[in-house]
């Protein structure tokens, strides 16, 4: 999956208890794949969870990704 702006296929979420901690990842296929081990026990991605772009500013819901 891209970026809908930029093509980027780095992305990252957000901790909805804290804004400042961040869970990056890629979805190769929509497969999201953490960097971090045990981060899918943190953050939960599905097709309505807001998403941001890790190059430009782009951010949306997961289900936007082409």
């Amino acid at each position: 999956m891209k970026c809908p702006t930029c093509g980027c296929e780095r992305f990252f979420v957000k901790d909805a208890d804290d804004e400042y901690e961040i869970y990056e990842f890629t979805a190769p296929g929509g497969q999201v794949n953490f960097d971090d081990p045990g981060s899918e026990d943190l953050a939960e991605v599905t097709s309505d969870t807001e998403t941001f772009c890790d190059k430009c500013a782009w951010h949306g819901k997961f289900s936007t990704l082409k």
